[in-house]
């Protein structure tokens, strides 16, 4: 069946109770129900759309990591005092967003918002997909697992890209207050999934070289971590941390720290590509006029959507001192086509390519009807939110 031909199959069947059925499973996978809004519907989208997502995902990814140029410029998204020792030349992971477009000749298409260096939702992903599928009785043979990956496959992957040689005792999830993240429920599926535990980069212990956890009453050390810290949060909390970044421990990254600064929004004037909108440094945007809203401020360190401007005033752009602006951009904005039919009209997508060890693996999707994607600009909507993406892979 078409991605076209699913939606209306679902449109058709789709009750209140079914939602609630869908809720209650994945709270259930996740131990508690999940703390940000999902949507009432899953996304279905055709074979080759997907498949071009992934492509034009990786041409922009290979468009940084094989380019001299572009690591020599990079070194200046990396703050001096957040400057790990130990960078491997490619990232584990990362995740490529993308806005959903109709194209001139009536095709979906995508368009770049954001390139990020970084984990995303890998253990939570395939269980909202998962909990789509049997809530709502859909087509068990539809795919959510991207370059012909099953489950045993992708769990694999995981495994090797996360845990590698290690016993799982010797490797943490490292974050910031996890338990208080609304990422919390992909935490748990991740301990489910792959054994390892969730800790706190503010409850490690430094001996030496070493960094240690506390681990049923032993302090136990860690060999690999598994990195979602995000450093300007701890650096917004002003939280203490015992070790710097820039120590030499006996640890290895799983997601090394650099490659957060690296391949960011700072990455973006950079990248030479159909898909992506013109984007330039604030610091080199000259001959602005007072008119700006066809394009969207942003700073380069912040995550979430925190402090984006969409259409921003003359007066907020003065209002960054000159000496800061090399840390923001202005990109073109991109206007996203509603293209998901629901009961409360066509609504946007935005679809997250996510890679590990080099290969697209899964994705996000974030249906909205508001000016940005996040929840704010959503509130008190229904049909939107987070989602998963199946479709029928093209043999």
């Amino acid at each position: 069946m078409t991605g076209e031909q699913l939606r209306k199959l679902f449109n058709h069947t789709y009750t209140p109770e079914r939602y609630e059925r869908f809720l209650s499973l994945i709270a259930a996978r996740c131990g508690e129900p999940v703390p940000f809004r999902l949507c009432e519907t899953p996304c279905f989208f055709d074979w080759d759309f997907m498949r071009r997502c992934s492509r034009e995902g990786e041409q922009l990814i290979e468009q940084l990591t094989h380019n001299p140029g572009y690591r020599e410029a990079s070194e200046a998204a990396i703050p001096a005092q957040y400057r790990a020792p130990n960078e491997p030349d490619e990232p584990l992971f990362v995740q490529v967003d993308f806005g959903v477009i109709r194209g001139e000749d009536g095709l979906l298409a995508p368009r770049l918002v954001e390139i990020q260096a970084f984990p995303s939702l890998y253990a939570f992903q395939p269980a909202l997909a998962q909990a789509y599928l049997e809530a709502y009785d859909l087509p068990r043979d539809l795919h959510y697992l991207l370059d012909g990956l099953d489950m045993d496959a992708y769990r694999k992957i995981l495994n090797e890209t996360i845990v590698g040689d290690h016993s799982p005792a010797n490797v943490v999830l490292l974050d910031i207050d996890p338990a208080g993240q609304k990422t919390r429920p992909d935490f748990t599926l991740t301990e489910q999934m792959l054994g390892i535990r969730t800790v706190c980069i503010t409850k490690l212990r430094k001996e030496g070289r070493r960094l240690l956890y506390e681990r049923d009453g032993q302090w136990t050390p860690i060999e690999r971590i598994y990195n979602r810290t995000i450093i300007d949060e701890v650096e917004r909390r002003g939280a203490a941390i015992p070790f710097d970044w820039r120590d030499e421990l006996d640890v290895e990254w799983a997601g090394h720290p650099n490659h957060y600064f690296r391949i960011s929004k700072f990455s973006l004037p950079f990248l030479d590509h159909p898909s992506v909108p013109k984007t330039v440094f604030l610091s080199e945007a000259d001959g602005l006029g007072d008119s700006l809203d066809g394009w969207v401020l942003k700073p380069l360190y912040s995550f979430a959507g925190f402090g984006v401007i969409l259409g921003p005033k003359r007066g907020q752009i003065d209002q960054i001192p000159p000496s800061e602006r090399q840390n923001w951009i202005l990109q073109e904005r991109v206007d996203f086509t509603p293209v998901i039919e629901t009961p409360h009209g066509y609504t946007k997508a935005e679809i997250r390519v996510m890679y590990a060890s080099g290969r697209p693996v899964t994705h996000i999707i974030r249906l909205g009807r508001g000016a940005m994607m996040g929840v704010d600009h959503n509130k008190d909507l229904e049909w939107v939110g987070a989602s998963a993406a199946l479709y029928h892979e093209a043999s």
